[in-house]
């Protein structure tokens, strides 16, 4: 009888043991839990760095004088289109002005989607260049505002084409070669439009 006693408690505690563990198992909160799961969080972000590091490595000069460029030029395009909402005087350079803030600041977030994905960085500001023209346009208002803005527009989309048409014929990085290709048809309505508002002026 005793014997038979002590059989069940032996029994009862075996299987007390067996819960445990398997509760243990079924949480997976094992002392190496927690590292793995940190682990599987890091490994990606990790990855990913390093695959857009190796991208910005192998750009070559074209494709950063290009983004660059384009960066610049596509900032300044959106501060004068500002500027041409509220200093301009007629319609059309107004129209022109808010026409080039749009188009320009939406190229802008593309280069930025495509620089952040390649692991490059564009430049945040102006060169002295651009700068200038910004500040001197910003001392312009009425009819004399109109005229500089809408020539500066001719030849600003003049020089923009022909970077653009070189960089979707013969950039190394198929991802900025597609966004300058995409980008051209924007351009050359841009000039069309900037053209007939210089051509009214006259």
């Amino acid at each position: 009888m005793k014997n038979s006693i002590l059989t069940i408690f032996a029994v009862a505690a075996l299987m007390s043991c067996n819960k445990k563990e398997t509760q243990t198992t079924d949480t997976g909160m094992d002392s190496s839990g927690t590292e793995m799961t940190n682990d599987s969080m890091t490994t990606p972000t990790d990855s990913t760095m390093t695959s857009a590091n190796t991208n910005a490595a192998t750009l070559n000069d074209q494709d950063k004088k290009f983004a660059d460029a384009a960066a610049m030029g596509g900032m300044m395009e959106v501060m004068l289109g500002d500027l041409a909402k509220t200093n301009g005087s007629s319609a059309s350079v107004k129209s022109l002005g808010a026409m080039m803030a749009k188009d320009h600041g939406m190229a802008n977030e593309e280069l930025k989607s495509w620089a952040t994905t390649a692991g490059y960085t564009l430049p945040t500001a102006l060169d002295a260049e651009k700068q200038k023209m910004v500040d001197d346009m910003k001392a312009l208002k009425g009819a004399e505002f109109d005229k500089m803005y809408a020539s500066a527009m001719v030849t600003d989309h003049q020089k923009d084409i022909a970077e653009f048409k070189k960089q979707a014929s013969s950039g190394m990085d198929a991802s900025l070669k597609g966004f300058a290709g995409k980008t051209l048809p924007t351009l050359e309505h841009h000039l069309m439009e900037a053209e007939k508002v210089k051509a009214s002026m006259k």
